[in-house]
């Protein structure tokens, strides 16, 4: 059987839900989101240094929905998506927690899964210090980055970057990150 998107994102959205967003990601869902989330953290009375946190996580995980989200599969329910992926925000105890999904073709995991285990790796230090040199050594990939992303919501956010790959089908995985976003780091 395969992995149920819908039912995970179901499981996802309990609690205090900032906003939740599923299907195609284009520039105009980015600026509603980055928008919408900015205002509930200010109607929230959130600390300034909070918001600013959470709200370049969302733009770095945005952009990866964005520019690293592979072809929805052929038998998904939502056939109009060219990048489909999905968008969690939620208010939890002393932060916020920001859960991504989106379709990953079988033959991209292992390089996926080692750029993320070996930022797991890395200590803080190393992180900036990965972070530097990525961004003074790295050519702009064909997908527009130069492999910043994860390294910096790692940065920003001083966790581990949880994340899982679920098979769907044989040629594709669903991969999801769990993002937590604290106010103390």
């Amino acid at each position: 059987m395969s992995f149920n998107v819908e039912n995970y994102l179901t499981d996802q959205t309990t609690g205090d839900l900032v906003l939740k967003y599923k299907g195609n990601i284009d520039s105009d869902v980015i600026n509603h989101v980055l928008d919408t989330v900015e205002g509930k953290m200010v109607e929230a009375n959130e600390q300034a240094k909070l918001r600013k946190k959470v709200y370049n996580v969302l733009v770095e995980s945005l952009q990866n929905l964005y520019h690293h989200v592979d072809p929805v599969p052929v038998d998904f329910e939502d056939k109009t998506s060219e990048r489909y992926g999905f968008l969690v925000v939620k208010k939890i105890d002393g932060g916020y927690k920001i859960i991504t999904g989106n379709f990953v073709d079988t033959e991209h995991i292992e390089k996926l899964e080692e750029k993320i285990k070996r930022i797991n790796r890395s200590s803080h230090e190393e992180i900036k210090e990965l972070y530097k040199f990525i961004l003074n050594h790295q050519k702009i990939s064909q997908k527009g980055g130069g492999g910043l992303g994860l390294v910096d919501i790692a940065r920003k956010t001083g966790n581990k970057l949880d994340y899982s790959f679920q098979k769907y089908n044989d040629k594709h995985s669903f991969f999801y990150m769990n993002i937590l976003v604290q106010d103390d780091i």
